[in-house]
């Protein structure tokens, strides 16, 4: 392969992950929207949604939000009950924040129910080894992207 096909191909591929970038931010402030929430909280909600529970510094730490933005985010999604605020037994100034699984599901869910099975018919159509590689791409790229997050935040 040349390198003006190479170059090519590379722009094509950087142009359909800029376009699936896009329609992923979109689909998610759209179904932020259909449930409530901001498109920042949406995310960040999901986020949340990993951990069994995280202090508010340890969300500051993975957002790279402020510990005000992180005291009101936690605020909008406690009163949505979608997580509650524990204290804990050793230092009562130390909060703990604790996803409501149940009831974050229960909103979440039916936006995304029909976007799962379209995607697992899409994952159908690649072979194993397709997704294998497809599935390397995108733990690498994110793992850029935090990178680049870490270094944006430290400066």
């Amino acid at each position: 392969m040349s390198k003006k096909q190479d170059d090519s191909i590379i722009q094509e591929f950087r142009m359909a992950s800029r376009k699936y970038s896009d329609a992923s931010i979109f689909m998610h402030e759209a179904i932020a929207r259909k449930a409530g929430l901001s498109g920042t909280d949406h995310k960040y909600l999901g986020l949340i949604l990993q951990h069994k529970e995280l202090t508010a510094g340890d969300i500051a730490k993975l957002t790279g939000l402020t510990t005000g933005a992180v005291t009101g985010l936690i605020d909008r999604l406690e009163k949505k009950n979608l997580l509650k605020r524990k204290l804990t037994k050793d230092d009562r100034r130390k909060v703990i924040i604790v996803p409501n699984t149940e009831n974050s599901m229960k909103l979440l869910q039916p936006f995304f129910s029909e976007l799962q099975q379209k995607t697992t018919g899409l994952l159908a159509s690649f072979s194993e080894k397709e997704i294998q590689v497809i599935q390397r791409y995108f733990v690498e790229a994110t793992s850029l992207m935090e990178e680049t997050t870490i270094s944006l935040n430290s400066k």
